[in-house]
C-alpha cells in the first residue's frame, strides 16, 4: 500500500469522478484508475462502486475513507515536522473560525502554534460560514473552520472533520424525551437553533423542506452553549448536532428523518498555500480528527 494510492482514492471521492480527480492532481486518469485498482486488490475489497455516472463508496470504502484521510493527514504532519528542523517556518496566517466555536482541540492548536513557532503570526477572525467561505475565496483569509451542509463553494477544498445529522435536545421528562423523534414531532414546540449561516441551521432547514415542513426557529443564537442553556431552562427544544450537546443537562434524541447532515470542515483555496498556513492546517486536521 502506497500513500499516493490513498491520496488518489480520497481525491476520487472528493471530486466524484476519476477525470476530475486526475485533473486536480495533475496525473493521468488511467494512472489513477490503475493505482486504485491495485489498492483494492491488495486490500481484497472493492472500495468504489463504478456502476453509475458518479463514483460511490462501497461499504468497505465507507469504512476505509476516514482511515485513509487520517493516514494522509499524519503523513503531511510528519513531513512538516521534519521540515521545521531544516528551515524555520515563518509568516502570517489569517485564520477564520465559525461563530460560537468552542472546540478545545481547535483552540489548543491555535494557542500552541504561537508558543512553538514564535515566527508565525496567527490572526483569528470569527464569522458566519458563508462569509468565511467568501473571504477564503477572495484571499483575505488563508483557511477557515466552517459549519455547512451539502458542499462548499466552487474553488474551495474542504477537509471534513465532523459529519452528522441534527438531533433534538430536551430536559429529562419532557414530552419529547423519547428514544427517537421525527421532525414532524417538533410541531407545536418552540425551536432553538443556531443562527442562519451555520451548518446546523442549514441542515435543519433543508431536512424540513425535504419533508414539506416549515423550518421555523423561534430563538437563534451564535453559540451552541447559549442554545443548550436556554433549553435547560425550558425555553424550547434545542436542534443541534449530537456532538454539540455533550455535557449539557439534557437528553439528546435522534431525529430519524433528518436527511441532511451538518458538517464541520476546514476550508482552503485550491492550489498552493504558504508554508505557515499549511503547517497550521495540518496541525488542526490532526488535532480535530483525533478528537
Amino acid at each position: 500500500m502506497e500513500m499516493h494510492q490513498l491520496r488518489y482514492f480520497a481525491a476520487i471521492v472528493d471530486e466524484g469522478t476519476f477525470t476530475a480527480a486526475a485533473h486536480r492532481l495533475h496525473v493521468s486518469q488511467s494512472g489513477i484508475s490503475t493505482q486504485v485498482a491495485k489498492l483494492e486488490a491488495e486490500l481484497g475489497q472493492r472500495l468504489l462502486d463504478r456502476s453509475s455516472r458518479h463514483i460511490r463508496l462501497t461499504p468497505a470504502g465507507e469504512a476505509v475513507l476516514p482511515l485513509a484521510k487520517n493516514a494522509l493527514a499524519a503523513f503531511e504532519a510528519i513531513k512538516h515536522t521534519a521540515g521545521e528542523f531544516a528551515d524555520a517556518v515563518r509568516g502570517r496566517v489569517r485564520l477564520g473560525m465559525i461563530m460560537g466555536c468552542s472546540i478545545p482541540a481547535f483552540l489548543d492548536t491555535v494557542a500552541d502554534l504561537g508558543r512553538t513557532h514564535p515566527d508565525i503570526e496567527v490572526s483569528l477572525h470569527e464569522g458566519y460560514s458563508d462569509d468565511l467561505q467568501a473571504q477564503v475565496l477572495a484571499g483575505s483569509l488563508d483557511l477557515a473552520l466552517i459549519g455547512y451542509s451539502g458542499t462548499v463553494a466552487q474553488g474551495l477544498e474542504a477537509s471534513v472533520v465532523v459529519d452528522e445529522p441534527v438531533a433534538a435536545a430536551v430536559p429529562a421528562g419532557h414530552p419529547l424525551d423519547r428514544p427517537d423523534l421525527r421532525l414532524g414531532d417538533l410541531r407545536g414546540e418552540k425551536i432553538l437553533c443556531l443562527s442562519p449561516g451555520t451548518g446546523i441551521r442549514a441542515a435543519y432547514e433543508d431536512s424540513c423542506r425535504r419533508l414539506g415542513l416549515d423550518p421555523r426557529v423561534d430563538i437563534d443564537a451564535s453559540s451552541p452553549v447559549t442554545v443548550l442553556r436556554l433549553a435547560e431552562r425550558g425555553a424550547g427544544v434545542a436542534v443541534l448536532s449530537a456532538s454539540s450537546t455533550r455535557g449539557a443537562d439534557l437528553r439528546t434524541v435522534p431525529l430519524t428523518d433528518a436527511a441532511t447532515h451538518a458538517r464541520l470542515g476546514l476550508i482552503t483555496r485550491r492550489g498552493q498555500h504558504p508554508p505557515a498556513a499549511q503547517l497550521l492546517r495540518t496541525r488542526l486536521l490532526v488535532a480535530l480528527e483525533a478528537g
